[in-house]
Order: C-alpha cells, then sequence, then structure tokens
C-alpha cells in the first residue's frame, strides 16, 4: 500500500496531528482501534500490545480520544510515566476532603434585651418559667432592670452544595492524531 501522505516519508508508527475528519491512506486514526497483526506486521513489531489488543491476531493502536500526550520517563518533581500508561479525568467531584480546613463566622444575637422592666407581673410572676410550672423564683418587684448572664452557644451551618462534578479539562480545539503504518522502519539511536 502506497504512502499518499505529502511531505517527508514518516516513520512506521510516527504519529501526526491533523484536521481532517477521516484517516488519510496508509495511516490509521489513534482511536484505540484494534488492527490486524497479519496485515500491519511492522506497526506490531514496533507497538506490540502497548495499547491493547490479543497480541495473537489483534493489536490496538493509541487511544487518544480526550487525551493530550505527554512524553514518557520523570520529569523534575513530577513522577515517572510509562509508554501507554493513560490516567487522568475530565471532570471531578469535590468532596470534604478536597477543601482546606476553614470554619464560617456565626453571629448570635439573642432577643433579651438590657434595660429597665415594663410589666409588673410578668406572667403572672413566673420570671421565665412557662404555664404549669410551680413557685416564684423572685418577688414580683414592679420595673426592675433583669440582665442575662454570658451564654455560649454551639452552632453548626447546615451543609450546602449539590455534589455535582466540575469540568477541569483545558480549554481545547478537537483534531485528529494519526498513526503511520507504512514508511521509514526506525532504527534506535
Amino acid at each position: 500500500m502506497e504512502n499518499t501522505f505529502t511531505g517527508a516519508t514518516p516513520y512506521v508508527g510516527e504519529i501526526r496531528l491533523v484536521g481532517l475528519n477521516f484517516a488519510i491512506n496508509g495511516w490509521a486514526i489513534c482511536n484505540g482501534q484494534l488492527l490486524s497483526i497479519s496485515e500491519n506486521e511492522v506497526l506490531f513489531n514496533l507497538i506490540g500490545t502497548t495499547y491493547g489488543g490479543d497480541g495473537q491476531s489483534t493489536f490496538g493502536v493509541p487511544d487518544l480520544r480526550g487525551r493530550v500526550p505527554i512524553h514518557m520517563g520523570q520529569g523534575p518533581g513530577l513522577p515517572n510515566y510509562t509508554i501507554g500508561q493513560a490516567a487522568g479525568s475530565f471532570e471531578q467531584t469535590l468532596t470534604v476532603q478536597h477543601l482546606p480546613a476553614h470554619t464560617h463566622p456565626y453571629t448570635y444575637q439573642p432577643l433579651a434585651q438590657l434595660g429597665a422592666g415594663t410589666a409588673t407581673n410578668p406572667e403572672n410572676g413566673f420570671f421565665a418559667a412557662g404555664a404549669g410550672r410551680g413557685g416564684q423564683f423572685y418577688q414580683p418587684l414592679a420595673n426592675a432592670n433583669t440582665q442575662m448572664a454570658n451564654v455560649t452557644t454551639l452552632a453548626q451551618t447546615s451543609s450546602a452544595g449539590g455534589n455535582q462534578p466540575i469540568q477541569i479539562a483545558q480549554p481545547y480545539l478537537v483534531l485528529n492524531y494519526v498513526i503511520s503504518l507504512f514508511g521509514i522502519y526506525p532504527t534506535p539511536n
């Protein structure tokens, strides 16, 4: 089969980025498809089953749909990446464990106020007592000042949010990666 891609003759297994929606003769779209070993022996000898296949009758080409290719190896401060390794996701759901430790301010303002009393006999003489309570806890005294002690209140904010995933994909433009099935057999340096 003749390679009809214009430009320099490619290496077998070379991957190029094209703005076409089809594979050119002698090339295959990098979509994880399985190819026949008997029809593509040279490419199979170079990449084997790194990208899938049974190694008996089929092998896979790289699946670059929705993926960004990166160089193999370990860069400074980065983990080691091996050829054929795929990782990452298009979206992520954040949970409480993903958020930094933090607090929310809470202000409590009681309804009680400091001031002169205006009732001569509050609730039938029972200060802060509801119906059915027995005994007075003070002698009725008209127009007395009353002050509440400091009150500690434990509070918790209610849950917020919907645990919906957020998109974490970088901006993108869709093109096709194609892999050469024929060409110059690459030899290592």
